[in-house]
């Protein structure tokens, strides 16, 4: 098991085991640079993805240069399509249609947001669902939540991987999931009900969510609120995956500084969690991970090939 765990003297509050993200990351890239190596040995075929850029958001560019760079590191073609701001809806469709056919790309990725002129759910709508490894398009969205194979949202499947890696089986647990977004609410609830177990799904409008979460087995939490849920209300050895990443001030650091911090309150939530994930080196590395797994995936799919082994949900 990739976490790493923390000891405890008798008698002192429990403190968690921090599940390193990055250690189980790091070794999700090396199995999918592993079966990519093999699949160009055995078959010729290197898996490709393309990548579309509209406009010149700064994270965005952050992003995606570390996704062009891990996936040549796993062996992969990386296509990137950088556009300018002003490019219409009509166009990127256009080029969204030309990468489905290319049969060298097997996975089309378009980062967003995307400018304001552009629908995104019209985009997101004319990829190809077997290359679409962000796994938003509708056909994903109804495959995912019936029970059959998709393609999955990223950052869900690398909270799955995450549980999967910490407790082999999530049969029977209670886990609650705190958000009800498209991209990492929804579909983490339909892959928690799809590894069997009961799942709570809290939002906005929910009238006691530290009643609930003190109930859980697992906590899944998604808002975009720092420090929403407090050690008081997890389950004593209950799992907390924070999926939140804020940025507040850090006068701490000086004048103007900023740190990044989780939906969680870590300091009181990892004394009476069993497992918790830090913010930033938890959820956050096994994003570009399972872009990669998906890729992987997608590629074989598409070419009638065997799944990879421990990659997909």
């Amino acid at each position: 098991m990739a976490a790493k765990i923390i000891e405890t003297k008798a008698g002192e509050p429990m403190t968690a085991k921090i599940i390193d993200g990055k250690a189980i990351a790091a070794e999700m890239r090396a199995e999918v640079a592993k079966q990519v190596a093999k699949l160009k040995a055995d078959h010729g075929i290197t898996p490709g993805l393309a990548v579309i850029l509209v406009g010149e958001d700064p994270a965005s560019e952050v992003y995606v240069r570390s996704k062009n760079r891990m996936t040549v590191e796993a062996g992969m073609k990386s296509v990137e399509h950088r556009l300018d701001e002003s490019t219409t809806e009509e166009e990127l469709l256009a080029l969204i249609a030309k990468l489905n056919a290319d049969p060298e790309i097997h996975g089309i990725l378009v980062q967003l947001p995307l400018p304001k002129h552009i629908d995104e759910g019209s985009v997101i709508n004319a990829l190809d669902p077997s290359k679409d490894v962000d796994g938003f398009h509708i056909s994903n969205v109804g495959r995912l939540n019936t029970g059959l194979k998709s393609m999955v949202p990223c950052t869900p499947l690398g909270c799955l991987m995450m549980l999967r890696d910490l407790h082999g089986s999530l049969a029977g647990m209670d886990a609650l999931v705190i958000g009800r977004s498209n991209i990492v609410g929804k579909p983490m609830a339909a892959l928690l009900l799809n590894d069997s177990a009961t799942v709570t799904v809290a939002h906005a409008r929910t009238k006691d969510v530290a009643d609930l979460c003190r109930r859980s087995d697992i906590v899944v939490v998604a808002v975009g609120r720092p420090g929403l849920v407090k050690g008081e209300w997890i389950k004593p050895g209950a799992t907390v995956i924070d999926v939140g990443i804020n940025r507040v001030p850090a006068p701490d650091l000086g004048e103007g500084k900023t740190r990044i911090v989780g939906d969680c309150e870590f300091e009181s939530c990892s004394k009476v969690a069993g497992a918790i994930t830090p913010v930033p080196g938890g959820v956050g590395p096994m994003t570009i991970a399972c872009l990669l797994a998906n890729t992987l995936t997608a590629c074989c799919r598409i070419n009638g090939l065997p799944e990879p082994e421990g990659l997909t949900a």
